[in-house]
């Protein structure tokens, strides 16, 4: 979401041991979360490189939404790591919306049932 695809990038990006982090992005390609495409530089061997599947990305709102509650609880003093802003205005926030136009709603404005595939508790 970041725009690092690379192995390598990710590695420094994330500070994840190799065997860690190749764990990690191929359960995440078997998860339809990524798939990989070879990329070759001019004068360098072909590599791989991990780009977002439309279910990938479709994360986004909920990685936003994390984000969110991170800087909100664990920020340093001096604020955020990393910004991610509206290129027009400078402001992203995530919110829980209705289809009908209704939000941003609080938790005690929303209720649970059960849906389609739940199934009775033994």
């Amino acid at each position: 979401m970041n725009g690092i695809r690379r192995f390598d990038g990710l590695r420094r990006h994330v500070g994840l041991s190799e065997a860690v982090l190749a764990d990690r992005l191929r359960k995440l390609a078997l998860a339809g979360i990524l798939d990989t495409a070879p990329d070759r530089e001019p004068g360098s061997r072909t590599r791989r490189e991990y780009r977002l599947t439309r279910k990938g990305w479709d994360l986004w709102p909920a990685m936003i939404a994390l984000k969110q509650w991170g800087d909100q609880y664990t920020a340093d003093p001096e604020g955020p790591p990393l910004e991610v802003l509206h290129r027009e205005c400078e402001s992203v926030q995530a919110a829980v919306v209705c289809p009908a136009g209704h939000g941003p709603l609080a938790p005690q404005q929303a209720y649970t049932r059960p849906g389609a595939s739940a199934r009775p508790v033994d």
